[in-house]
């Protein structure tokens, strides 16, 4: 369902509902909108509002490395926050080396630390519309890389470009596209 309303002005319609409440309804309606609301998916109404929020799976077959090989799996969990996103992902590199990473982040371009990360200390988020967020990621204050996260329409692909230097001053490329789950 298309409603014309961008990430930020879903939030803010939330937002909104949630400081300025309905009418309270009849106690026997109130019971069964709340059992109604407990049997639904808990992280619905976040991905409609967020269309991140979910697990996605590394497809190694439609992903690009430059330089190769690269990673031979990742699953990502994003879950949605106020403003922004919680993430934790695991993957498994090239030479077989696991990496868990996590981080917490407001889309407002501040920097927010990366846990876990081989290459990054920090990384901030934009968006630039309501599928796609452009992220720097830092290393001792300094930008080295640059990460775009887009969300295909039918919300079922996650496609992130990333392009960077490593932390032995190695430049790399890749496409990395992930299945929801």
């Amino acid at each position: 369902m298309k409603t014309g309303l961008s990430l930020f002005g879903a939030l803010a319609l939330a937002v909104s509902s949630a400081a300025h409440p309905a009418p309270a309804a009849a106690p026997e309606a109130a019971r069964e909108s709340a059992d109604s609301a407990a049997d639904s998916a808990p992280d619905s109404a976040a991905a409609a509002a967020n269309p991140i929020v979910g697990t996605w799976k590394l497809n190694v077959a439609k992903s690009t490395f430059t330089p190769g090989p690269g990673w031979r799996s990742q699953v990502r969990t994003y879950r949605a926050t106020p403003g922004g996103a919680s993430v934790s992902w695991t993957g498994v590199g090239a030479s077989g080396d696991t990496m868990h990473v996590s981080y917490d982040y407001t889309y407002d371009g501040k920097d927010y630390p990366m846990v876990g990360s081989a290459n990054y200390d920090t990384l901030n988020a934009v968006p630039v519309d309501a599928l796609t967020v452009k992220s720097e990621e830092k290393r001792d204050g300094k930008v080295v890389g640059i990460a775009m996260r887009k969300v295909s329409a039918d919300g079922k692909v996650l496609t992130i470009t990333d392009e960077g230097t490593n932390r032995k001053g190695e430049k790399f490329s890749q496409v990395l596209v992930f299945d929801r789950q």
